[in-house]
């Protein structure tokens, strides 16, 4: 039911198509971005695992194009559908109060309203601008923001700014909302707050299929107390039924028309961003994997790799692999690889058809598997079927 919701029941296809795409942005209400490029932009990678080899420039003509979506805080940064904007006015009402802010973001915001006055005024003469089209721009490390870059960001939260055009180098673009969301959008009504968070939350039961309180508050980062009086309200209403899943200790609900499908049969690589996995303990719940990702974790102490993607085969989660695509090599580098216990004996030869149809939609010549001392099972048989074989 969980993967069903997700699009996972559906057949790739050969030539997937714009169509396609904007269908499957409506199904989930989000796409993760993330600035990690190890493999490929996280928000692109939905896409790939769902429809297969799509063309990624699509996403972006649908969010700076077409502007059928755009982009906002809603799970993380993400891409939504802009039918969602108004569901989302009051986060930036929120900003607006200083309230639901990063600390530096709203300290800027309150201690330089000089600063964030004049920000706005040039954007709105000049715009589209980054924070690198400012003076004071930022130096140093990714999180290293001038004053300039946190004005933005809180005029961008709080609804004053909008992502107006594709990202330079992974930096947003910003503009005015006139002259970045469509009108039909911009002039529809604001619902109440609560109503606003009970759409979000029937959004949440939809893509997740069947889930928990917290799992439908996660979906959209809505707290749990203020979630529990809401789906108590849509359960009450008959907007969502309480269900009971074998295994789960926690109550969870289903939208009245969900529907049960036969079987899923499912091949396909998960961004650590994507909705199916992206709230670790639900993932645990649902499959019996422990997923944790290592970005941040020294390298002598992670334990499956750098970026890690699990592998969903039919219905469960078989193995995981650590990629890298190795953009001056042309290859797609396997750093490792392991099977999860009772994965069936298909694994390997299904995951090496996976990374080679992955390698060639990323433009890449082959794929490459590092073999180390320690090296399980897998590795060995995907080592068998590589284009590259590295001895580390």
């Amino acid at each position: 039911m969980a993967l069903a919701a997700q699009g996972f029941a559906d057949a790739r296809r050969a030539t997937p198509d714009l169509r396609r795409l904007r269908a499957m942005t409506r199904r989930l209400s989000i796409v993760q971005i993330d600035s990690v490029n190890v493999l490929a932009r996280a928000h692109y990678l939905p896409g790939w695992s769902r429809l297969g080899a799509y063309d990624p420039a699509d996403l972006d003509r649908l969010a700076y194009d077409r502007r059928v979506l755009f982009e906002y805080w809603a799970h993380e940064a993400s891409l939504l559908p802009v039918e969602l904007e108004p569901l989302l006015r009051w986060r930036k009402a929120q900003a607006l109060r200083h309230e639901g802010l990063w600390r530096s973001v709203s300290a800027v915001a309150q201690a330089r309203p000089d600063l964030v006055a004049a920000v706005l005024d040039r954007v709105r003469d000049a715009g589209p601008l980054a924070a690198s089209d400012f003076d004071d721009r930022a130096l140093g490390s990714w999180w290293g923001w001038s004053d300039t870059k946190r004005a933005l960001e809180y005029l961008f939260w709080s609804g004053q700014l909008d992502v107006a055009t594709r990202r330079r180098s992974f930096e947003r673009v910003y503009d005015i909302p006139e002259r970045v969301l469509p009108a039909v959008v911009r002039n529809l009504p604001t619902p109440d707050e609560d109503e606003a968070k009970r759409q979000l939350l029937l959004l949440a039961a939809r893509a997740y299929g069947v889930a928990t309180l917290p799992d439908l508050a996660d979906y959209f980062r809505l707290s749990n107390p203020v979630a529990r009086p809401l789906v108590e309200g849509l359960v009450a209403g008959g907007e969502l039924l309480p269900v009971e899943v074998e295994g789960w200790t926690a109550p969870a609900y289903v939208l009245p028309d969900l529907v049960v499908p036969r079987r899923v049969d499912a091949r396909a690589l998960l961004a650590p961003f994507d909705p199916v996995v992206w709230e670790r303990p639900r993932a645990e719940r649902l499959f019996g994997f422990t997923y944790r990702i290592e970005i941040y974790v020294p390298a002598e102490k992670r334990r499956h790799g750098y970026y890690v993607l699990p592998f969903l085969l039919g219905d469960r989660l078989v193995a995981r692999v650590d990629l890298k695509a190795d953009r001056q090599r042309g290859l797609l580098a396997v750093k490792a690889a392991s099977a999860e216990p009772g994965a069936p004996e298909e694994t390997s030869a299904a995951l090496s058809v996976e990374l080679r149809e992955l390698a060639a939609w990323l433009g890449l010549g082959g794929v490459e598997v590092v073999v180390t001392p320690d090296a399980g099972p897998l590795i060995a048989r995907l080592a068998d079927e590589a284009d590259e074989v590295v001895a580390a």
